[in-house]
Order: C-alpha cells, then sequence, then structure tokens
C-alpha cells in the first residue's frame, strides 16, 4: 500500500486490489468504501462471460420485474468440482455500496448456490465450467440502480472468487442521445463528442444540479465514464447536456482482433499454431498505430466470444491455448511499460497485462492463457507515473466506429438510493 500527497484532512491511498488500482477516499479518521469493480481474485478463474441473456456479449442491464436475465459464465481450471455462491449488493452511482439492507432491494434468499456446472470434455486443458442464470425464484432485484454480483466459494465471503457490475433499469425519463463531432477545433480529427437529452416529466425534480445524474461510457470502459453535473439547459421538463466542454471522448481506434476458433489452420492474425502437451498460438507481429491516417476494420467494440469450430459445445470442449503477443516498438518512448487490454482481462492494468521488451529486437512480448474464441484487444502506454493512455500506441480518430452507454441516476433529497431511471446505447455507426 503506498500513502500520496498529504492535504488539509483529506487523505488519497492507492491499493493493488490483485492488480487494478482502486482509489480510497477519507476524511478525518473514517473511511469511504473502496468501489466496486470487475475483477477476478483467483488465477484459476478464466473466460468470465456476463451478458443480457437476449444477446451474446450485451451490455449487462435488465428491465426491474421482467423476464429479462443476466447470464454468469466462467471457468475453473483447477478441474474439479467446487462450491460456488453467489449474491447481490446495491450500489451508487459511484459504485459505493448503497448500504441497504439486503431484503430491502432484494428477494428471495440472502445468497444462492451455483449448480449448474460441466466437465470439460476431449481438451488437453481440463477444467470445470460453471453457469447462473439470474433474476430466478431464488433470488430476484427489488429496485433499480446500481448493482454488483458477488461469487465466492463454501458460502464465505472472504474466499471471493470475482465480482460483476450490472444494472436495473426502472424507466421513468426519456433519454435522447447522438454522437457530434467536438465542438473544440483541436478535438475535431481525433475526437467525438455525445449531447444528451433527459425528458423528466413523469419526475418531481426540484434540484437537477442534486437530483439528477448522467453517466456516459465509452464501450463499457469503466475508465472512460464522465458524470454530467449540472445539466447546460433546463426548459420545459427537459435536461439538455451539451455544453462544449462535456462528454468529449477519444475517438481512439478500431480494436485489433484474433481468432481462435479453430486451431486446426491459421485464421485471421494467426502466425503459427504449435501443439505439444499444450497448444500454443503466435500472432503475427502488431505495429504501432498512431499514425494521423484512419483505417477500417471490423471489432467487437473490445468483447470477446467463446467460440469453437473444432467441436459441439465451446463451454466445455473449447480447449485453452497459449497466445503469443508480440509488438513492433516503432517510436514508443523509452521510458514507461506498454499493457495489452480488452474485455477478456476486464481492461485491467497490472503485472498480468504487461509485456517484456526485447531490445534485441526493438519488440514487446507476452503470453497469455486464453479459451478458443474472437477476441479484441489493444495495447496501451503507461508511463513511470503510472497514467495510462492508449493513444501513444494505437492512434486516436474521429471515423472510429464506437458505441456508448448513456445511463441516467435518480436521487431526490429524501432519497437513500441512487435509482436508475434511464438507459441508451448508441452506436456512432447507426444514427
Amino acid at each position: 500500500m503506498s500513502l500520496g500527497k498529504l492535504k488539509n484532512k483529506y487523505f488519497y491511498i492507492l491499493i493493488s486490489f490483485t492488480g487494478c488500482i482502486i482509489s480510497i477516499f477519507s476524511f478525518g479518521n473514517t473511511f469511504a468504501q473502496t468501489p466496486y469493480i470487475n475483477n477476478v481474485f483467483n488465477p484459476a478463474i478464466k473466460s468470465v462471460e456476463f451478458y443480457n441473456t437476449a444477446q451474446v456479449g450485451a451490455f449487462p442491464v435488465i428491465d426491474l420485474n421482467s423476464a429479462e436475465q443476466l447470464l454468469l459464465a466462467f471457468d475453473d481450471l483447477r478441474g474439479s468440482y467446487h462450491n460456488y455462491y453467489y449474491t447481490l449488493e446495491h450500489c451508487d452511482h459511484k459504485w459505493n455500496s448503497s448500504n441497504l439492507s439486503v431484503g430491502f432491494y432484494m428477494q428471495g434468499y440472502q445468497d444462492d448456490r451455483i449448480i449448474d456446472y460441466q466437465y470439460s470434455t476431449n481438451t488437453m486443458r481440463k477444467y470445470t465450467h460453471y453457469e447462473v442464470k439470474f433474476p430466478n425464484e431464488n433470488i430476484k432485484p427489488k429496485i433499480s440502480g446500481n448493482y454488483i454480483l458477488k461469487v465466492y466459494e463454501d458460502g464465505d465471503q472472504s474466499k471471493m472468487i470475482l465480482t460483476r457490475r450490472f444494472f436495473i433499469l426502472g424507466s421513468k425519463v426519456g433519454v435522447g442521445a447522438d454522437v457530434v463531432t467536438p465542438n473544440l477545433t483541436q478535438l475535431r480529427q481525433t475526437g467525438q463528442k455525445v449531447n444528451v437529452q433527459i425528458n423528466y416529466g413523469g419526475l418531481v425534480v426540484q434540484n437537477p444540479n442534486s437530483d439528477m445524474r448522467v453517466v456516459v461510457m465509452q464501450n463499457e470502459r469503466p475508465e472512460t465514464v464522465q458524470i454530467n453535473i449540472p445539466p447546460t439547459y433546463v426548459r420545459n421538463g427537459q435536461l439538455i447536456y451539451n455544453d462544449i466542454n462535456l462528454n468529449n471522448f477519444a475517438g481512439r481506434n478500431e480494436f485489433r482482433r484474433f481468432d481462435t476458433r479453430t486451431l486446426k489452420v491459421n485464421s485471421e492474425r494467426i502466425g503459427r499454431i504449435y501443439r505439444d502437451t499444450s497448444y500454443a498460438v503466435v500472432l503475427l507481429i502488431d505495429p504501432v498505430r498512431n499514425s494521423p491516417d484512419y483505417l477500417f476494420q471490423f471489432d467487437n467494440d473490445g468483447r470477446f466470444y467463446i467460440l469453437n469450430q473444432d467441436g459441439n459445445d465451446a463451454r466445455r470442449d473449447g480447449d485453452y491455448t497459449y497466445v503469443y503477443f508480440n509488438l513492433a516498438a516503432g517510436s514508443l518512448p523509452s521510458q514507461g511499460s506498454v499493457h495489452i487490454i480488452g474485455k477478456f482481462n476486464d481492461y485491467c492494468i497490472d503485472e498480468r497485462s504487461k509485456l517484456e521488451f526485447d531490445a534485441a529486437v526493438n519488440r514487446y512480448f507476452i503470453k497469455l492463457l486464453l479459451k478458443q474464441g474472437v477476441y479484441d484487444y489493444e495495447y496501451t502506454w503507461v508511463d513511470n507515473a503510472g497514467k495510462a493512455d492508449d493513444i501513444p500506441v494505437e492512434g486516436s480518430h474521429f471515423e472510429t466506429q464506437n458505441e456508448y452507454q448513456v445511463l441516467v441516476y435518480y436521487r431526490p433529497p429524501s432519497a437513500r438510493w441512487d435509482e436508475l431511471v434511464g438507459y441508451r446505447l448508441l452506436n456512432t455507426a447507426k444514427k
């Protein structure tokens, strides 16, 4: 644990939470709770998928009291059966616990056991695959808002294996939004701007500056979140968020990708496939892409999909392979490090995502154990001060196709929690 600077009575502390950096703030001697993040705490847990069952890989948001469900799936590489439980906790719009009693936000049991599991078949790497769908008859949220899903072993929350964020929507407002060229001249070639309009006619909003929060993020990436308060204009039951400095995002670049749906032939971006006691896949050399010229390539906005063309059911017969990435250093600075990120590793920047540099060939290398499928990924540069920025490696263009998630929260002065009252998904390729 490293202590940052002391300023007045406030402390800012950075801690390593299995590698990912989390902020904790305190006033005097009372510490605020650590915000919950998507994380995996046990290195034996791989290939965590979590989405609305309406579409594979969909954003994990469902309507309150609807028939919609979320699916959690993951593998345990220890191979044997383990006794896993899960529970839910309500959070505010900043992902701190709402400190509500379980009975207030959830009906059914306080936790439930994951009973749907399968052993791998015909794979070189043995594993056990687990799945659970909820809400179900045992666990069901009662109120809207942000939730954290916790999965732990033997009914003991001190033996946590993973956490996942999700959203329960109680629609009470209309959300209008569009992606436009930034007003700021210096961002027009590299950025994208999101303007938002909230129609709140059905809500009592006495003070928009304190009652409403609008959260915008790019491609489900938590590090891109922008929280909008106050609105630029208030007029006739509408809140307008379109200030010149508001919701300006780097357009970034299309994600890189590779395809290991089959291990019998080389497919997209595959250089060589080796088979010994396990599979090894060597990807083609990745160049630095920080030129001003934009080149379109199809991607999945950072997602990954577990798929297997060599078998019948990727859940149990998809194999694990060591995938070797190598990045040509190009004109990158000499002081700092390169990390590989994507939804497959929760965009987590830690020692597990760090590439090693080989000065003899002027390249960066990393080896990751990944299940068969299609993966999006990118590289990010981290300077010696710990600041991460993907643009020096990947570049940024206003033409890049991105998704934006717009979430609207409502909390009047007397309320004890943040309601999620509006949601809108934007895609820059679909007007």
